[in-house]
């Protein structure tokens, strides 16, 4: 491979204009991180405290293995909603290390709401689960839950994807032999029962661990009986009695240490596929890329300065230099794995669409993984393009991208519009893994576009014509819609994405991702490649 001679000249005034806006949007992240992190607030975790109750990511962090990586998803899902009164939406989710074996771990946050599910937390709660089943990962659940929010009930409820459908994907994983381990620190109520209900070993915490389906005060309304919690569903009933719960534990810390002696008697060994060569970081600083980045996503720049400061030694073994340039193509080692490299550098023409469908099928048949770079406006429009069979080249491109065996990962580094978000592999294409930096957005055009087509429609309509006074209303109206929606944290709030990321982190992140992959026995069977 040849190594990315890079022009990048860190004291020009662009790269130093460029700097200052990517820090202040990396004071806006990590400001916001903070937040998050507090829970549901000092008084509720002062309380959480003096029940003799560690907080969520406490728990984590003495299950984790010692100054092992943790991988953690969405944690800033529901931000600005509720009232920004639902951090992370109530449950910390994300792939760590427990004796040495890959898990992911789902945990409830008792001092938001309860632990209660709302929307957002149940589609959490399922994304960690479907990352869990592709990559049979065992699944541990620290729960501390007080079941569906109640008065959200109609959006956590009753639906396909609402929060039944946790419990599904729960039998479903254990019927294919990955395991579903649960430790019960708190209350867990009506559906919150069944998350341990369903695990394949139970670990409860005497005198705080309880399930039941339905507590004291369900009791007393249906049958009228009075009884207190412990008796009703405490962890000591539940070993000695019920057998629901399989473990006694007197603390937390005991407990954790039951699930780390579960993992550690798993029997699953994972064995590593894929060439791994030596770890080589990249020659160039990581940290430029807050200076190669620009604020908007007019000003072009080489993604190939991107793509150096994040692969091994910086080298680049690029696919079709001269052919199709706004798709830039190859393959690279990412932390000693080999993966396939699609970026944008600039709108997609046919002959980049053409390109890119040529090279995922490459990298499907010797089973390289693909990273898609999105930074991208769309595909290419006008009468030439179509002409020039735009609609069937970028088709060509989305069909290689969505059939590929080889697992798929995202990351939106710019903009992400229209058809050109498919033919990347946006979310709608199940990624095994999206990340967006802070700079992100993500639309079905830009507000610019949308402005100009809205008010032109109703320039055209056959209603009474319009006033210029109605005109600049619909143009003030979707502008302001549009820079709403497409903003990172209205994206990330809803799970769009499995989380903001700092560029300087993406080589890490990453580079976990495709650990995680490379564990996996590659897609069998010969896949030929059709010069698309």
């Amino acid at each position: 491979m040849s190594t990315i001679a890079t022009r990048v000249d860190r004291q020009s005034a662009t790269f130093q204009r460029n700097l200052a806006h990517y820090d202040a949007l990396l004071d806006e992240l990590r400001a916001r991180h903070a937040h998050v992190l507090a829970g549901g607030g000092e008084k509720l975790v002062e309380r959480h405290h003096q029940r003799g109750k560690m907080l969520a990511r406490e728990r984590i962090d003495l299950l984790l293995d010692p100054l092992s990586p943790f991988l953690e998803l969405s944690p800033l899902a529901a931000w600005g909603l509720y009232g920004n009164a639902v951090p992370s939406a109530g449950v910390i989710t994300g792939v760590g290390l427990i004796a040495g074996m890959p898990c992911m771990l789902i945990a409830n946050d008792a001092t938001v709401k309860g632990g209660s599910f709302f929307a957002e937390t149940v589609k959490k709660h399922v994304r960690a689960q479907e990352i869990a089943e592709q990559h049979r990962l065992p699944t541990i659940y620290l729960v501390d839950c007080g079941g569906a929010y109640l008065p959200e009930q109609d959006r956590v409820f009753p639906d396909k994807d609402h929060f039944g459908n946790t419990f599904f994907r729960q039998c479903q994983m254990s019927a294919q032999g990955i395991p579903q381990i649960s430790a019960v620190f708190g209350g867990c109520t009506a559906g919150g029962a069944y998350i341990p209900a369903l695990s394949d070993e139970v670990v409860m915490v005497r005198g705080q661990a309880r399930i039941h389906l339905g507590g004291p005060q369900i009791v007393k309304a249906a049958i009228n009986e009075i009884v207190d919690g412990e008796t009703l569903g405490g962890a000591e009933m539940h070993t000695r009695v019920s057998g629901v719960s399989d473990y006694l534990a007197e603390n937390e810390a005991q407990a954790l240490l039951r699930v780390r002696d579960i993992v550690a008697g798993l029997n699953r060994p994972r064995t590593l596929f894929g060439a791994l060569h030596d770890v080589k970081p990249p020659r160039y600083d990581i940290g430029d890329l807050r200076g190669i980045v620009p604020p908007g996503f007019k000003e072009p720049y080489d993604v190939r300065e991107v793509i150096a400061r994040l692969v091994d030694d910086s080298a680049f073994q690029e696919f079709k230099p001269d052919f199709g340039s706004t798709l830039v193509c190859g393959t690279a080692y990412w932390c000693g794995y080999p993966v396939g490299i699609i970026a944008n550098n600039g709108v997609l023409f046919s002959e980049s669409a053409a390109k890119g469908a040529h090279f995922i099928e490459m990298c499907n048949q010797r089973g390289i993984p693909l990273l898609f770079l999105q930074n991208i406006t769309g595909f290419m429009v006008g009468t030439e393009a179509e002409r020039g069979g735009i609609a069937r080249h970028s088709a060509k491109l989305v069909y290689a991208m969505a059939t590929a065996r080889v697992p798929r990962f995202t990351v939106i580094i710019g903009g992400s519009f229209g058809a050109g978000n498919y033919g990347m592999c946006g979310r709608g294409f199940n990624p095994r893994f999206l990340f967006a930096w802070p700079n992100s957005k993500i639309a079905t055009m830009s507000a610019d576009v949308a402005s100009t087509v809205l008010t032109d429609l109703r320039r055209s309509s056959l209603k009474s014509p319009a006033s210029e006074d109605e005109i600049a209303e619909i143009d003030r109206a979707t502008r302001a819609q549009f820079e709403e929606q497409s903003d990172p944290y209205y994206a990330t709030a809803r799970l769009w994405d499995d989380g903001l990321i700092e560029p300087s982190e993406t080589r890490e992140v990453i580079g976990l991702c495709l650990a995680l992959a490379a564990a996996e026995a590659p897609a069998t069977g010969p896949t030929p490649v059709f010069r698309m």
